[in-house]
């Protein structure tokens, strides 16, 4: 209720050629009070491309189902709206169990229902009054929506035909309860078995889901930037689950501690299954619930920019002893006095690649923390990963990355070189042409030294990448 208003200002600012609506959910039955009014509703803004014809209408469960005759009425119902629309559908007893082909413009039915040699009915778009009307599908897309179709007679004992509506499209107030925050929000988090912050306010999952079906598709990759209780993962999830073809994918963001004590379990835990009670799962997942459950998740925490500074180290022997704001001597030092620096990559210890460490600071305790480099290195080369595995020879192992940059295969060796001599980086060639790891590869980059023909050193593009201005 304080920044809707200047919200939507924004979203036209940045999103000027979007169509924009502002919808209201109920998320609080008694509500909460504010000045003069008690606010029970929250906004969800909707900035919408004008490529996308139409958003997604909600499906409902068969129960709710409500039926409405196929024949159509009113304005542009008549037969010679549209000729493709006026044909037979074929009825025995309760059952449709056939379409007939669109009638010649000469044949005219005079009854709805016209009964056949062979105990069928042909049941026409003609109305009570004889006038011949169409129905609300061609011929060509009928039988699409077959299973929609039920046999109705009225108390005359005229046979229609009427159609399910199997969808709901959504409209601008949500008021349905299972929107109740509290209801499907926090007890959520109860039944997974989660402590609950003061400053943690989920959604209802349902509010989640409806709000990423409705402007996406099957493959759609969902991006929350504000994680919080990581409702959006669930809810994608859940959407995999419920529907399958669904295979969208979420990327979450948060800088909160509690990512470790309520994303991170939650994610976890409704992957393993849909259904938990005071912690505990309420069932086993079934087969089908399994297999359209994520395989892996993957979580970056990312150096922050104290964390930065912390690991920055002076070459004592310069008898630097001071960082004073001048940009030229800040250039100079991080270039060449700071060299050496845990957080500016120390190219000197890449030799032991799978044990690079950092300072870190978290919730107020300082520590060391392994750095992914392998990973941090596909990031700033833009390497799409395709493959990641892991080769052993005598002892020695191989972290092996194959994926393409800009369109060329590029192939990055990981392993580590500590102590290595000239027999050995021989057998380091001999061992990677023997299982073929640079085959078929227009790039090749390896960490320390390498008689790997073609290959380039990592270090060097690992550092300039790092410091390489950001494009505007």
């Amino acid at each position: 209720e304080n920044e809707q208003e200047v919200l939507g200002n924004l979203l036209g600012k940045h999103f000027p050629d979007h169509a924009r609506v502002c919808v209201s959910i109920v998320h609080n039955k008694k509500g909460i009070q504010g000045d003069y009014f008690s606010y029970n509703h929250d906004h969800a803004y909707f900035c919408i491309a004008r490529a996308l014809p139409q958003i997604n209408s909600k499906p409902v469960s068969e129960e709710e189902w409500s039926y409405d005759n196929l024949r159509k009425w009113g304005r542009e119902s008549e037969r010679h709206t549209a000729k493709n629309c006026f044909y037979p559908i074929l009825v025995s007893g309760s059952e449709v169990v056939g379409f007939g082909d669109v009638c010649a413009d000469d044949f005219h039915p005079g009854l709805p229902n016209v009964a056949n040699d062979d105990g069928t009915v042909a049941v026409y778009p003609v109305d009570s009054r004889s006038v011949e009307r169409k129905w609300r599908y061609a011929r060509g897309s009928v039988e699409r929506i077959a299973h929609l179709l039920k046999v109705h007679v009225t108390g005359s004992g005229e046979v229609q035909i009427h159609k399910a509506t199997d969808e709901r499209g959504f409209k601008t107030v949500w008021d349905d309860p299972k929107y109740v925050a509290g209801d499907y929000g926090t007890r959520w988090l109860t039944d997974l078995g989660l402590k609950m912050r003061q400053d943690l306010y989920p959604k209802s999952i349902h509010t989640v889901e409806d709000s990423i079906y409705a402007v996406s598709d099957e493959g759609s990759v969902v991006l929350d930037y504000f994680a919080g209780s990581g409702t959006t993962g669930h809810a994608v999830i859940k959407l995999n689950r419920d529907g399958p073809d669904s295979n969208r994918r979420f990327l979450l963001a948060e800088m909160g501690a509690y990512f470790d004590t309520v994303i991170l379990p939650r994610i976890k835990k409704v992957i393993f299954t849909p259904e938990w009670r005071d912690g505990s799962p309420a069932r086993l997942p079934t087969r089908s619930e399994a297999e359209r459950s994520p395989r892996i998740v993957k979580y970056h925490r990312i150096e922050s920019y104290e964390d930065a500074l912390n690991n920055i180290s002076f070459d004592e022997a310069e008898g630097q002893q001071a960082l004073r704001f001048d940009d030229y001597l800040i250039r100079y030092l991080l270039k060449w006095e700071t060299r050496k620096s845990e957080t500016l990559l120390n190219v000197e210890k890449l030799n032991r690649p799978f044990d690079y460490r950092l300072r870190v600071h978290d919730n107020g305790h300082a520590g060391e923390q392994a750095a992914d480099l392998p990973e941090t290195f596909n990031y700033l080369l833009g390497l799409r990963v395709r493959t990641r595995r892991v080769h052993h020879d005598q002892g020695r192992r191989y972290l092996v990355y194959r994926g393409t940059v800009e369109e060329r295969t590029a192939v990055v060796i990981w392993r580590d070189t500590e102590g290595w001599e000239k027999d050995d980086l021989i057998r380091d060639k001999e061992f990677v042409a023997e299982q073929g790891l640079t085959d078929g590869a227009d790039s090749v980059y390896v960490n320390g030294d390498s008689f790997i023909p073609n290959a380039k050193a990592l270090e060097p593009v690992f550092k300039a990448r790092m410091f390489a201005p950001l494009e505007t």
